[in-house]
């Protein structure tokens, strides 16, 4: 059985999203977000980083949360939540599936880390105004995006949007959507009606 290590609201609610969606049995370790249990001995041997998500399928062992998605609906899914490798729809699928993370998530982390996490000596003010920037013109991408589509890459729901759908929450929970992302709250909206989503984020 799959062995899951989550903590609340970070990356790991992708994971057990994912799982949830897939229907697929797994066991949820949950840590504190602290250095405590994250950096501790024990967890530096599942995740060198101290960082969540992490999984142990029998003998895979992995701790980043897209190349975990990749893996999952390869091996459980079973030819749901991705199209065919080698289409068009494929490649539309990957570019948001790694957009998520690459291009949505370093500002988010850099504004959460200048903000709440670095002691107050180690904030940058500076950091801000350009992290909030950059935010918003990912999300302009993505509100453009979503026009006339349900999910990220079209009428199906598949794993980009279990990837982009966290990502895109953040900035709502931060209090950075406006009237001007009418489609990216409306998609939230329909995301957050999932009973899986609702399982990731009350776990």
């Amino acid at each position: 059985m799959i062995r899951l290590y989550h903590s609340p609201r970070t990356r790991s609610v992708r994971i057990l999203w994912l799982l949830e969606e897939l229907g697929t049995p797994y066991e949820l370790q949950t840590l504190t977000f602290s250095p405590s249990e994250l950096k501790s001995e024990r967890y530096l041997r599942v995740n060198p980083l101290g960082k969540v998500p992490a999984i142990e399928d029998g003998d895979v062992h992995m701790f980043e949360s897209g190349a975990i998605v990749e893996y999952l609906i390869e091996r459980y899914g079973d030819g749901r939540l991705a199209p065919p490798p080698g289409t068009p729809a494929r490649a539309a699928y990957l570019q948001w599936l790694h957009f998520a993370e690459s291009t949505a998530m370093p500002p988010l982390s850099e504004l959460a880390q200048h903000t709440m996490f670095k002691p107050e000596d180690e904030r940058i003010a500076a950091v801000i105004p350009d992290a909030k920037a950059r935010i918003q013109t990912w999300l302009q991408v993505v509100e453009a995006a979503l026009a006339g589509n349900e999910f990220i890459c079209g009428a199906a729901f598949t794993g980009a949007d279990v990837m982009l759908g966290y990502s895109a929450l953040l900035p709502k929970w931060f209090g950075h959507l406006g009237a001007q992302h009418a489609n990216v709250q409306a998609y939230l909206s329909r995301l957050e009606a999932r009973p899986a989503l609702q399982k990731a984020l009350s776990s």
